[in-house]
């Protein structure tokens, strides 16, 4: 089935139940969404998109790049949300490497758009702004209101988003029909959505939390969403007053936590919060329940498969883990020879399930380097289960650095880094972060006979060169840096250097 039918079946009967509440006052009724979404789904058929063909796009969040998303799933293409942060260099790799037919991009960057276009041989832009303005939404204004969602198998494609690789170059996870379909039906009935549940969004809706996580299980349950456009601690909690379920990276707890107005019963009509995509701080874990009577629910996934992992709706949600393995997703603790390990001990993570991805575009020697032959993904995670099954992170066997709920990748920022005059090497690494989780870091060899730049030249350079959150936070040069015996930098030893 294609997973908008899916959804669409559960949108409520009323033609004026709300789905959208945009700042301003602006309503967004299902009956709208349906409409509005056929719209964009007929626009793209007429464009000649074809069954499989790509859609990528840059854009701000808004109610009509929302619309874009479902109507590119009911003309059955494959949608690729993009950063809007992402710079030049990195959206013309991503419009490379996926071969888009469409390129959608914010107003204030038609022109590098076109020129990218033209380079990468794609054959149609449009524009979207962050208030629904912009060329794309002209032309849908003046396709029907009706349009027949196309059937589509199970394994067909319905999105590729890009996660960076430790070597450098750009992943585009392809998650079917199937993969997010699963990942939502388990969501919704694992987390307890419910008649009357109103979903306060104050996501990104570029990444797999805020656009498949967030908005599937506020659809399927036919609920209101507030939409905001970014998240704004006070304006939360004036939200709040009107909603019952939030997701957040832990950096929007850790500020909401500065709000002197975070009281008990600033969220009495809060039933739920959730948090993810980045490691949740003990301390914040429980100065949130102190200050609010409210458990945080801490989960875990990752773009690869949405959610592999939660802890209990009922029941303890347990400090310092993610819960346990949710229904038809399995999870395994392994050795280095993929032998599963005993409660207690640190392996590697292993995931396998409906909602798992059917791998990398265009890299079949990676997609099978990252499967076991049973068919378990490899995490690139550290784990371990305790004896009561619940599953908590150890650490990463990747470079991941996690900084406010988004992913980078050390080894992008240090090949900027190394590229910049009177630089020899460095290295990139994640430092504790009370606001971010993590914070990029960069320690630098400067070249030997130069004096090299200083850090506020290095952090200057790199801010034309890669997205805003990849810039590393703070900068220390050394003489050296440590390696063992087969010559590998140990980042652990910078990270307890400077950690401190």
């Amino acid at each position: 089935m294609n997973l908008y039918a899916l959804l669409a079946a559960r949108f409520p009967r009323e033609a004026d139940a709300p789905c959208l509440i945009l700042p301003g006052g602006r309503r967004v009724s299902y009956a709208e969404l349906e409409s509005q979404s056929a719209r964009y789904g007929a626009l793209l058929a007429e464009a000649g998109l074809k069954p499989g063909d790509r859609v990528a796009a840059q854009v701000e969040k808004s109610a009509e790049a929302l619309f874009l998303y479902l109507g590119c799933l009911r003309a059955g293409g494959v949608f690729l949300p993009l950063n809007p942060a992402y710079t030049r260099g990195e959206v013309a790799y991503f419009l490379d490497d996926a071969g888009p037919r469409l390129f959608v991009c914010d107003p204030q960057r038609m022109e590098e758009a076109q020129e990218l276009a033209w380079a990468a041989r794609l054959p149609l832009v449009h524009d979207l702004g962050s208030l629904g303005e912009g060329s794309l939404a002209a032309a849908a204004a003046q396709m029907p209101d009706s349009f027949d969602t196309l059937a589509r198998a199970d394994d067909d494609l319905a999105s590729i988003v890009y996660t960076s690789g430790t070597t450098g170059r750009s992943k585009g996870a392809m998650l079917t029909h199937r993969n997010l379909a699963a990942n939502a039906r388990v969501l919704h009935q694992y987390w307890g959505f419910r008649p009357g549940d109103v979903l306060l969004h104050m996501l990104p809706t570029f990444h797999v939390h805020g656009l498949f996580v967030a908005t599937h299980c506020a659809l399927l349950n036919g609920s209101p969403m507030l939409f905001e456009p970014k998240f704004d601690a006070a304006r939360a909690l004036r939200l709040m007053q009107a909603a019952t379920v939030f997701m957040g990276v832990p950096t929007y707890y850790v500020r909401l936590l500065q709000e002197r107005g975070l009281t008990r019963e600033a969220v009495s009509h809060m039933r739920l919060f959730i948090s993810g995509s980045a490691p949740l701080l003990p301390e914040t874990f429980n100065e949130f329940r102190e200050r609010t009577g409210h458990t945080l629910l801490e989960r875990y996934g990752m773009t690869e498969g949405g959610m592999f992992t939660s802890n209990p709706l009922e029941g303890e949600r347990r400090i310092g883990t993610v819960g346990f393995p949710l229904p038809g997703t399995e999870v395994r603790v392994v050795d280095a020879a993929d032998r599963p390990l005993p409660a207690g001990e640190i392996g590697h993570i292993q995931v396998r399930g409906d909602n798992v991805f059917d791998g990398y575009w265009q890299m079949p020697e990676k997609t099978q380097e990252e499967f076991t032959p049973e068919g378990f993904f490899r995490t690139g995670d550290m784990g371990r289960f305790d004896a009561e099954g619940y599953l908590a992170i150890i650490g990463r066997n990747k470079d991941l650095i996690i900084t406010g709920g988004l992913n980078v990748y050390p080894k992008e920022i240090e090949e900027a880094i190394d590229a910049l005059p009177g630089v020899a090497e460095s290295a990139v690494i994640g430092l504790p972060h009370p606001d971010f989780g993590e914070a990029v870091t960069a320690v630098v060899v400067r070249a030997k006979g130069t004096g090299g730049p200083d850090a506020e030249a290095i952090i200057a350079e790199l801010k034309g060169r890669i997205a805003g959150f990849k810039v590393p936070k703070a900068v220390h040069f050394v003489d050296d840096l440590p390696r063992n015996a087969m010559g590998k930098v140990q980042k652990n030893l910078l990270r307890q250097r400077f950690g401190a």
